[in-house]
């Protein structure tokens, strides 16, 4: 992974340095609140409910293990000893003291990590595949051009005061694991008919209040202009994007408004300014960053492994574990493993300190020590010999990391909602706890199949709801809490918006509501569906009439 220079060092320090100034002036009364809000918003502090929360960076995904132990010292010495990780691949702590926030922008540092541009009218952190580097559907590794464009993006002048806030996510492999349609800017990495790298780009996505799609505005880029090209994007945007109204200020309703083909009529006129300008990435360049994501590190291995068969052959928990919870590798003898933050009765993407430990210590023993966060909100080692996986189990099944649920229906996405944002409509946790405790049966699971389950608090989308097989949506109904239900939502190269099955529901009812969605796909279904290919084949009408039979009666 990317190791800090002198330079990036320098620059880190100097902002702990002027946050922390920030900070006291405005303890001691000399900031308002308003002066000191867009301070606090560029070094990821927001006000929650009920305390701070701070956003904490990690760029495309990707920590280190003393990365981890970090964060886990954080919360045990500055928090309530657990964190969160978000859909945004990021870090966040929920009950830190606002006096404490330098210090632990000071601790951070130490281990070249920082809340730079994880809140505000900026360009956002960049995501991607959290499988980057070892998914065998890969065509280009995205991380060396993830960071540097992260390099190019951070404190660039031009984009700290954007509309609206600005997110990028990068794909590189067959099939998009980095949801590029439900962004501001989404790149495709592919090769071309020369056999070169090359750029496909989508703008104008976006969930949130008004759920878009995006579009593809050009088919080929080649890679060297990947820069150029997005500063043409975010120029146009700059210059036409609203900002007499925060609801109409992202790039996907300036898009709608001037159409994408008008859009892409500009970006390219302001693109011939830029072109082969200062920010066009040389080979010397993107080799130098691509160096730090080593792909021969790999010792040469067996395909299969005699051990790791006679486990998975002789104890049934293990099997299911590794067939739910481990990906294929790009490498023989290798599995990416991904560590379940979705246990029964524990907030989607809560750890404890103590579970960030031994995390900290099995990615050190099994896998480089490095991990990735998911989209998905789990955790992911990427790099684990297939002879290690059964001591892997082992460990994580103690700290209860080892649900072998990824995929399946109690895998939630889920924001924060009520308990902690000041902005959601309704709770989303206890909704995702009483689905969790509804469908706790891993036979039916099994059974059930892939589903995605998103769950968000707000319009806002955190939960990314919008692209949920099933998608649970908190309002407000005259003071009180409801739920929206849509279902047929999407991600992915072939990405859709679910659609609202009806009237909302009371938060008692939301669990039945989906223990009737899925017996209506198990009526309907055939033997090779998953719930999302029976709703696109048959439609939202049986699974509403079912949900409403009783109301309609």
């Amino acid at each position: 992974m990317y190791i800090y220079d002198d330079i990036d060092q320098r620059i880190i320090d100097e902002r702990v340095a002027q946050y922390r100034d920030q900070t006291r002036r405005y303890l001691a009364g000399e900031l308002t609140d308003d002066e000191f809000r867009p301070l606090r918003l560029q070094n990821g502090l927001y006000i929650q409910r009920h305390a701070p929360m701070m956003r904490i960076a990690v760029p495309y995904g990707l920590m280190n293990s003393r990365q981890l132990r970090k964060l886990a010292d954080i919360t045990r010495r500055y928090d309530k000893s657990y964190g969160h990780f978000s859909t945004r691949q990021n870090f966040q702590i929920n009950w830190p003291k606002l006096e404490n926030t330098p210090d632990i922008l000071a601790e951070l540092a130490t281990v070249q990590m920082h809340a730079i541009q994880t809140s505000g009218s900026c360009v956002r952190a960049i995501t991607t595949d959290q499988f980057a580097g070892v998914a065998p559907d890969e065509i280009v590794d995205p991380r060396p051009f993830i960071e540097i464009m992260r390099q190019w993006s951070s404190f660039h002048p031009e984009f700290a005061g954007l509309p609206r806030k600005f997110k990028i996510a990068v794909n590189g492999a067959k099939n998009d694991r980095a949801l590029i349609l439900g962004h501001d800017i989404g790149l495709e990495l592919y090769l071309d008919a020369a056999n070169k790298i090359a750029v496909r780009v989508f703008v104008g996505g976006g969930l949130g209040r008004t759920p878009i799609i995006g579009s593809k505005i050009r088919e080929h880029l080649e890679w060297q202009h990947a820069l150029t090209y997005c500063q043409a994007i975010l120029r146009v945007y700059n210059l036409h994007g609203r900002r007499d109204n925060a609801f109409k200020a992202r790039i996907k309703i300036l898009v709608k408004a001037l159409g994408a083909e008008e859009f892409a009529r500009q970006v390219e006129a302001e693109w011939l300014h830029l072109k082969d300008g200062a920010n066009t990435i040389t080979q010397h360049e993107y080799d130098r960053v691509a160096s730090f994501f080593a792909a021969d590190r790999h010792a040469p291995l067996p395909e299969n492994d005699a051990a790791f068969e006679s486990a998975r052959a002789s104890d049934p928990a293990f099997a299911a574990w590794v067939k739910r919870n481990t990906h294929a590798h790009k490498v023989p003898g290798y599995r990416a493993v991904t560590l379940s933050l979705k246990k029964t009765g524990i907030a989607p993407g809560d750890i404890t300190e103590a579970q960030m430990e031994t995390v900290a210590d099995m990615a050190d023993r099994f896998s480089f020590g490095e991990l990735r966060v998911s989209h998905e909100q789990n955790l992911i080692l990427a790099d684990v010999k297939l002879s290690d996986l059964h001591t892997l189990w082992k460990q994580a099944r103690e700290i209860g990391l080892a649900t072998p649920n990824i995929g399946l229906l109690t895998d939630i996405i889920c924001c924060p909602g009520g308990d902690f944002c000041s902005l959601a409509n309704a709770k989303s946790i206890p909704i995702a706890q009483a689905i969790q405790e509804k469908f706790d049966d891993l036979d039916y699971l099994h059974d059930i199949g892939d589903i995605n389950l998103n769950i968000s608090g707000c319009m806002n989308s955190c939960g990314h709801h919008h692209v949920g097989h099933i998608g649970v949506l908190g309002v407000d109904k005259d003071g009180s809490e409801w739920y929206q239900i849509t279902i047929g939502g999407k991600q992915g190269s072939d990405a859709t918006l679910g659609t609202v099955i009806g009237p909302s529901f009371a938060a008692g009812e939301v669990p039945g509501v989906v223990e009737k969605l899925i017996a209506t796909y198990i009526a309907e279904r055939t033997e090779e569906e998953r719930f999302i290919d029976t709703v696109r084949r048959i439609g939202v009408a049986p699974f509403k009439a079912n949900v409403y039979a009783k109301e309609a009666a």
